[in-house]
C-alpha cells in the first residue's frame, strides 16, 4: 500500500511546493493577521487554514467534492458566502481604521487568538474553488495498486497540508517583522489596514466572479 516511485513523489511534492506558494486568500490572510496582530496571532491564522483546508481533503477523499463540483448551485451558493466573507472582513479592516481622523485613530481593536484561527478556517473552508482544485488535481496522484483511492486521496491531500507547514510559518515570521514596525507608526498601521482592507474585498469580488472550471 501507498508504494509510488520516486518520479511520483519528485513530481507531486514540486507541484504541492508550488500550490503552497501560489498568492490566495488563505496566503493573504495569515500574513495579514501576522504583520497587523503578530507572529502568535499569524500562527492562530495558519493553523485555522489548514484546518479549513483539511476540510476540504476531507470532502476529497470522500467524494462529496465531486457534488460540489457537479451541482451548480451547490457551488453557487458556497462561492457567494465565501464571497461575502472575504468582503466582510474587507471592510471590517476599513471600518477599524475610519474609527478615527488621519492623526487619531486608535489602534486596531484587540482580537483574540480563537477568533483569528476561527476566521481562518472560514476563509480556507468556503472558498469552493479549493474543493474543485483538490477534485481535479488529486487524482491525478491516485496509482493502481497503491491501495484504495480515496485512502490515496486522503494521503495527498494531507501532504499538501504538510508541506504549507514548511512555507507557511516563514511567512508568519515575516508578518511577525513587519507587526513590530508598524506598532511604532499608527500612520502605516492604518494604511495597511486599507490595503488588506482592499486585498479582501477584492479576492471576494473575485471569488464571486468564479466559475466551476
Amino acid at each position: 500500500m501507498f508504494d509510488y516511485t520516486l518520479a511520483h513523489w519528485l513530481a507531486f511534492l514540486s507541484a504541492a511546493v508550488l500550490l503552497n506558494l501560489t498568492p490566495g486568500p488563505d496566503m493573504a490572510f495569515i500574513v495579514g493577521q501576522a504583520a497587523r496582530h503578530g507572529v502568535r496571532k499569524g500562527f492562530a491564522a495558519m493553523f485555522g487554514v489548514w484546518i479549513g483546508a483539511f476540510l476540504h481533503v476531507l470532502l476529497a477523499a470522500l467524494g462529496l467534492s465531486a457534488i460540489l463540483a457537479a451541482s451548480a448551485t451547490a457551488f453557487s451558493v458556497v462561492k457567494w458566502i465565501g464571497a461575502a466573507y472575504l468582503i466582510w472582513l474587507g471592510l471590517s479592516a476599513w471600518r477599524g481604521e475610519a474609527a478615527g481622523d488621519a492623526d487619531t485613530a486608535p489602534a486596531p481593536a484587540t482580537v483574540t487568538a480563537t477568533a483569528v484561527l476561527r476566521r481562518g478556517v472560514l476563509v480556507a473552508a468556503l472558498n469552493p474553488k479549493v474543493a474543485v482544485f483538490f477534485l481535479a488535481f488529486l487524482p491525478q496522484f491516485v496509482t493502481a495498486g497503491a491501495g484504495p483511492a480515496s485512502a490515496q486521496l486522503f494521503l495527498h491531500g494531507s501532504l499538501i497540508i504538510a508541506v504549507a507547514a514548511l512555507v507557511e510559518p516563514l511567512l508568519v515570521l515575516a508578518g511577525g517583522r513587519l507587526a513590530r514596525a508598524l506598532k511604532s507608526s499608527p500612520r502605516l498601521g492604518r494604511w495597511m489596514d486599507r490595503a488588506l482592507g482592499s486585498l479582501f474585498v477584492a479576492l471576494g469580488i473575485r471569488l464571486a466572479a468564479a466559475s466551476r472550471g
